[in-house]
C-alpha cells in the first residue's frame, strides 16, 4: 500500500503540491496491484518535477538534466546512491530491476527517464479509475467489493480500513494463466532453457498467488533448490526490466490471476 502525501513528498519533494500530487490528502492511501503498477507509480511520482507547465517546451535532454539536478526528489537516492531520507526505502523497488545494486540503479534511472519520451496512458487511466486503488479492472472490482463490505459493518465509513485478504489459487491455475499469457505450454516451465525467463516468471507467480515457498517452487518446477528458484526469479525480473513485451505479458498473467482470486474470494 502506498500512503499519501508523506510518501509522495519523499519521492518527489515540492512537486507534490495540492492539485499535483498523485495521492494528496490527509490519510489518503491507495492499494496498488502488483509490482508493475508499483513501478509505474514510482516513475510517475519521480517525473512530477518535469511534468509541470514550465517544462513542456523543453527538449527531453533538457528535462533529463533538470530531473537529475532536482534536489528535492529522492530519485538521486534510487539512481545514484545518494543517502536517502529516513522515511524513504529504495531497496524494494530497486530489487525489481534485477542485477546487482549498481545495475539496479542504472536500470531504474533508464526506466524513469524513458517515461519522458511517451506518457504511460494506461497507467494514467488506472490512476484515475478508482479513489481506493491502482490496478486492473478485476482488481479494482475486488477492492471496491471489499471496501463496501467493510463499511457496511461500521457506523462511520471513514473508519473502514482495508485488510489483506488472500485466497490462494491452485498451482495448476497459476501455471495455466502464466502459460497463456506467455504463449507457451505449461510443460515449458519445467524445461531447462538457457537465457529464458519462463521458469523465473512461473516461480514468482507461484510464490505470489499460490503462496508457495521458494523451496516448494523449486520442487514443483524441477529447479533444484530454493536458492536456485530465487536466482531464476531475479533473472526474470532483470529481463523484464529491459523487455516491455515481457512486462506486458506478466501484467496480463497477473490480471488474470487476480480475477481468479477475486472470484474465489466471492465464493467463500
Amino acid at each position: 500500500m502506498i500512503t499519501g502525501r508523506r510518501r509522495a513528498r519523499g519521492e518527489a519533494g515540492s512537486a507534490c503540491r495540492a492539485g499535483t500530487c498523485a495521492l494528496a490528502g490527509r490519510f489518503k492511501a491507495k492499494l496498488v496491484q502488483g509490482d508493475d503498477y508499483l513501478l509505474a507509480l514510482s516513475r510517475y511520482v519521480h517525473l512530477n518535477p518535469v511534468k509541470v507547465a514550465g517544462m513542456k517546451d523543453k527538449t527531453i535532454e533538457e528535462r533529463i538534466r533538470c530531473l537529475r539536478a532536482y534536489r528535492w526528489s529522492s530519485l538521486a537516492s534510487y539512481s545514484r546512491g545518494r543517502k536517502a531520507l529516513p522515511f524513504v526505502t529504495c531497496a524494494p523497488l530497486l530489487s525489481e530491476m534485477g542485477g546487482k545494486r549498481r545495475q539496479q540503479r542504472r536500470r531504474y534511472r533508464q526506466f524513469v527517464e524513458s517515461g519522458l519520451a511517451e506518457d504511460d496512458e494506461d497507467f494514467k487511466a488506472a490512476l484515475k479509475a478508482s479513489p481506493r486503488c491502482i490496478g486492473g479492472e478485476a482488481f479494482r472490482g475486488w477492492v471496491e467489493e471489499r471496501y463496501q463490505k467493510l463499511i457496511e459493518k461500521r457506523r462511520r465509513p471513514e473508519d473502514a480500513s482495508l485488510r489483506r485478504v488472500t485466497a490462494p489459487l491452485e498451482a495448476e491455475a497459476v501455471l495455466a494463466a502464466a502459460a497463456q499469457a506467455l504463449g507457451v505450454e505449461v510443460g515449458e516451465f519445467q524445461r531447462r532453457r538457457r537465457n529464458s525467463a519462463l521458469r523465473g516468471v512461473a516461480a514468482r507467480l507461484l510464490v505470489k498467488y499460490r503462496g508457495l515457498t521458494q523451496r516448494d517452487v523449486a520442487a514443483r518446477l524441477g529447479v533444484g533448490t530454493g536458492a536456485a528458484a530465487s536466482t531464476q526469479i531475479r533473472k526474470a525480473q532483470a529481463w523484464a526490466s529491459d523487455d516491455a513485451q515481457l512486462r506486458r505479458r506478466i501484467r496480463r498473467a497477473e490480471e488474470t490471476l487476480q480475477a481468479l482470486r477475486t472470484g474465489k474470494a466471492r465464493g467463500r
